[in-house]
């Protein structure tokens, strides 16, 4: 029970609170008056009552001391994302908040910090340190060490969004070109180190499946069907400083198969010739150890500089796939399976403007399957108009067929649906197709 004891020091009356901590823990408040005791233990006991009570002592930890706690519990994070929040917190939190107590944190003292981290910092690096910070503060709320995480609200700089680039077709054949075979090699490079077709073919295979360089890394032999034309993407591999090469799951901890362009199967399988099933597909020339990216980098950058498209990184090779997937027709959740993410709310927010594109594609077809079932004479060419309502896989020889006819004047669009195209109307089975309205055109003409 909570309770108010009168004392004397020094010839003057205190007021010593006495009350228990929800976990059973005897705690003391000294107050010059008796009605501040009084309040204090109401506030106490009503905070027991609704779940909101903070023990004292547990706030008396500091920033650091919580940071060393908080960290050693992290144990669900990748090993790169565990490097990525020590070295902000060492970087970072620790200079600013160290010796701070967690009590003594104030929200307008983390805005002037976050404030003063602009300065230094870019507006994406800015809300990275303060989501750690904030991170760490929702856990002390969860273990009954502060009342409400005064990291929440913090005015944050807006993240400036780069303009990404999406490599052609072209470009990507001339850069895989450049990486495996470089119009100008260093002296100072092995000669088994000048040419390596390996660089070629890890340009091509970046750029035309969307993988990861990590998932492209961890990828092994028995992992790569060249009949069906899939690769199975179920694990990556990362340098981690301190650690080495460090294996794990994908980014979404999930397995995927992604497609390999039927262009792509005969220049594997030669790569492949020999290897056994868990050797890996893309290793290092000499090591036989995955690929590092800061290695390959040394050869791609020149690479891109050479085609005239500097300052390219490897990672946008992963833009590219996607760019060119979404142009040949793939739609959200295509390219959400191939790039392995969450959810296809984040496909489209990064590659939503992409699909944009594509509208006035749906507008023509659209507008040819309604001329064709119509009867008139569609808006956009003929070629474009048939090939668009044409089933996949059927298009060469029956677009070939029906426009010989309408060249030689055998059936004009004006004058009904051409044989061969059912609407969906005339498809449905135990029904007799019935004739399109003419618009009374035999009416009229009798």
């Amino acid at each position: 029970m909570a309770s108010i004891e009168k004392r004397t020091a020094s010839g003057k009356s205190v007021w010593r609170a006495h009350y228990r901590t929800p976990a059973g823990k005897q705690r003391n408040k000294t107050f010059q008056r008796k009605v501040d005791a009084e309040r204090f233990l109401t506030s106490v006991e009503s905070s027991k009552n609704t779940g909101s009570y903070v023990d004292p002592a547990l706030s008396r930890i500091t920033v650091g001391e919580w940071a060393k706690l908080w960290l050693a519990g992290q144990t669900q994070l990748k090993p790169t994302t565990q490097e990525r929040y020590e070295g902000v917190v060492r970087k970072h939190i620790n200079p600013a908040w160290s010796n701070v107590k967690l009590s003594a944190v104030l929200h307008s003292e983390v805005q002037v910090w976050v404030t003063e981290l602009t300065r230094t910092q870019s507006p994406a690096s800015v809300r990275k340190i303060h989501r750690v910070l904030s991170l760490m503060l929702d856990m002390a709320v969860r273990d009954g060490r502060l009342v409400r995480n005064v990291a929440t609200q913090v005015n944050l700089p807006r993240p400036v969004k780069h303009e990404r680039r999406y490599l052609t077709h072209a470009q990507v054949d001339a850069l895989a070109q450049a990486c495996g075979y470089p119009a100008e090699v260093s002296k100072h490079r092995a000669h088994d180190e000048r040419t390596n077709e390996m660089y070629r073919l890890v340009v091509l295979f970046l750029a035309y499946t969307g993988v990861r360089f990590g998932e492209m890394a961890a990828l092994r032999v028995r992992r790569i069907d060249l009949e069906k034309r899939r690769a199975v993407i179920a694990e990556s591999v990362t340098p981690v400083q301190g650690l080495g090469m460090v294996w794990g799951t994908t980014k979404t901890h999930q397995r995927r198969e992604v497609p390999i362009p039927r262009f792509l199967v005969d220049d594997l399988a030669q790569h492949l010739e020999g290897r056994e099933p868990d050797d890996l597909v893309f290793a290092g020339i000499r090591s036989g150890n995955p690929l590092r990216v800061s290695g390959f980098r040394k050869v791609f950058r020149p690479a891109a500089e050479s085609i005239g498209i500097p300052d390219l990184y490897p990672h946008e090779l992963r833009h590219t796939a996607a760019s060119l997937a979404i142009a040949s027709g793939a739609d959200v959740k295509v390219v959400q399976q191939m790039l392995g993410h969450g959810s296809a709310t984040m496909t489209l927010d990064t590659y939503g403007h992409l699909f944009e594109n594509r509208l006035d594609e749906v507008a023509d077809a659209m507008d040819a399957a309604r001329h064709l079932e119509r009867g008139s004479t569609p808006a956009l060419p003929a070629e474009r108009a048939v090939a668009k309502v044409l089933p996949i896989g059927q298009s060469d020889e029956r677009l070939s067929r029906l426009l010989e006819r309408i060249a030689a004047g055998q059936m004009p669009f004006e004058t009904g649906t051409p044989n061969g195209i059912r609407t969906r109307a005339t498809a449905v089975k135990g029904r007799r197709p019935r004739p399109l309205d003419d618009g009374g055109r035999k009416a009229r003409s009798a």
